[in-house]
């Protein structure tokens, strides 16, 4: 069932906590797919996570849903949400920049905002929502540094992949709202493990996996994405979908940065550019003028 009551705090931490576990899947796909093919990678990481979350419904004494609608609907959730940009990510992230590939798949609260706002008119064309992208996508700049934008068009379709996959997660951010009343685990088990149907096929096909030697560091990546970044930051998203709603839950694509940046710095002794500050103030402000309710609202609810 959905939640009750929302308590804005304790969203808002697991907003946190999504970008964490979503912010940490740019370095298990890179080390990843240095030894495991993209589709491979992806069908592997949507089995394992669908696996982890079904038993752990059953373990609750629950049941995923049986009727042919609701699977349809996990079907293109999968599509949306895991199995395409999934895969364009992985795909990009064989000749892409880090830096790059975090600037463009950050662009996802923006389109989910147009397409909610201008296709859908479900959200309101507010001048703090509108302060939000600017914001966000400002601090996204300021924290990686502009020169992380002089690789702009030298990868022109590993590019188009990460903002490609950029729109699917809009789309589906917006999609998830269908599943409004489910228990946030079964639209998360149930679309991993169509997208694993839809994609095993396809590595095999392609790819061949049998003939495949991955390293151990590719499967421990492999691993951590399945769990980390995928079971449990699915069970987190599709609760925030309910709670947040759809633009405010894509928000956090605007964490992920500072986020990557501290755990380079606290573990890795990455440098931090000089604008690193001001575009973690930008990055903060614009999450919340997208996330927190005005009052009025907040009282309704």
């Amino acid at each position: 069932m959905a939640p009750a009551k929302t308590n804005i705090t304790t969203e808002l931490l697991l907003l946190l906590i999504l970008a964490t576990c979503w912010g940490a899947s740019y370095s298990f796909i890179r080390v990843g797919v240095a030894t495991i093919p993209p589709i491979t990678l992806i069908a592997a990481r949507t089995l394992i996570a669908g696996l982890v979350l079904l038993a752990i419904i059953r373990w609750r004494g629950l049941h995923l849903p049986r009727d042919a609608a609701t699977w349809r609907r996990f079907l293109i959730q999968s599509c949306l949400n895991s199995a395409v940009p999934f895969t364009l990510i992985a795909w990009a992230e064989q000749t892409l920049d880090a830096g790059l590939a975090t600037i463009l798949n950050s662009t996802t609260p923006i389109f989910a905002f147009l397409l909610s706002a201008i296709l859908l008119r479900s959200e309101r064309l507010t001048g703090r929502k509108l302060f939000g992208v600017v914001a966000g996508m400002a601090g996204i700049c300021l924290i990686i540094g502009l020169d992380a934008l002089h690789g702009v068009g030298r990868q022109l379709p590993a590019q188009l992949a990460v903002i490609a996959a950029s729109v699917c997660y809009a789309s589906a951010a917006l999609f998830g709202r269908n599943f409004k009343g489910l228990d946030p685990m079964m639209p998360a088990a149930g679309s991993l493990l169509c997208g694993a149907t839809l994609l095993i096929p396809a590595s095999l096909f392609f790819e061949h996996p049998w003939q495949l030697t991955p390293s151990t560091a590719s499967i421990l990546s492999l691993l951590g994405l399945s769990i980390v970044s995928t079971a449990l930051a699915f069970s987190i998203y599709f609760r925030l979908i309910q709670t947040l709603g759809s633009v405010g839950t894509t928000a956090q694509a605007y964490l992920r940065v500072p986020i990557g940046v501290g755990i380079g710095v606290i573990f890795l002794g990455e440098p931090v550019s000089s604008t690193a500050a001001a575009g973690l103030a930008c990055v903060v402000a614009g999450v919340m003028a997208m996330t927190i309710a005005p009052r009025k609202k907040m009282a309704a609810g």
